[in-house]
């Protein structure tokens, strides 16, 4: 018998449409943060090559513990 455990992580980043509804966000709010400033890039967000942003869910849980 062969027992093995299988762990799957859940992605740090995920685009902005799907990581704001965790976060109790609408797209355009978490577009607003990063405009504003409050969301830094290499911090809370970062962006790929095509431009599109990726939310940094570890990042994003720092600013609101800091807060």
């Amino acid at each position: 018998m062969n027992n093995q455990v299988v762990i799957q992580l859940a992605p740090r980043c995920r685009l902005t449409v799907s990581t704001a509804a965790a976060f109790g966000l609408t797209d355009k709010a978490c577009r607003r943060k990063i405009e504003d400033g409050k969301w830094i890039e290499g911090h809370q967000y970062h962006r790929d090559p095509d431009g599109n942003i990726w939310l940094d869910q570890k990042g994003i849980m720092n600013w609101i513990e800091r807060a």
